[in-house]
């Protein structure tokens, strides 16, 4: 069973259930998917989809932040829960210290010794972590480890 059809069933089993907050966020990732079809005139294979989902999880991080600053909870809990239904459709995510060493291994692959070489690094890591590490995540440690000190 691929990515989409595991959403459409847990979409339905969520409708059986009464289950509104995965139901609803199943919803927007579903249309999410459908615009993202439309757009490039073709289905999604399970890679795009979890760019998809991806993209949806930095939306609700970046909800959480701006509700804390705003000192509302309920916005707080909302796209927390949100979050978490959309994490149980991606790929386990790697650990600090997993993206490190696979991050190291490709500076010795590309030879990259300071931090102009971060492209040709970030063009061999990406591949590796492809919806395994948030692409924010591996720049941020692709430029600590590029950089002199």
């Amino acid at each position: 069973m691929n990515l989409q059809e595991n959403l459409v069933q847990s979409l339905h089993n969520a409708m059986r259930s009464n289950d509104d907050v995965t139901k609803r966020t199943i919803r927007m990732i579903l249309s999410a998917i459908k615009l993202a079809e439309i757009d490039k005139g073709q289905t999604l294979d399970d890679a795009g989809i979890i760019a998809i989902l991806q993209k949806e999880v930095k939306i609700r991080n970046e909800a959480i932040q701006d509700a804390e600053r705003a000192r509302r909870e309920d916005l707080v809990k909302e796209a927390k829960a949100e979050q978490e239904v959309i994490e149980v459709f991606l790929p386990k995510q790697l650990s600090e210290d997993e993206i490190e060493a696979l991050v190291k291994e490709a500076i010795l692959e590309t030879n990259a010794n300071n931090p102009a070489d971060m492209g040709k690094v970030m063009k061999a890591v990406m591949p590796k972590l492809q919806g395994r590490a948030a692409g924010d995540r591996i720049s941020q440690i692709v430029r600590k480890l590029l950089s002199p000190g």
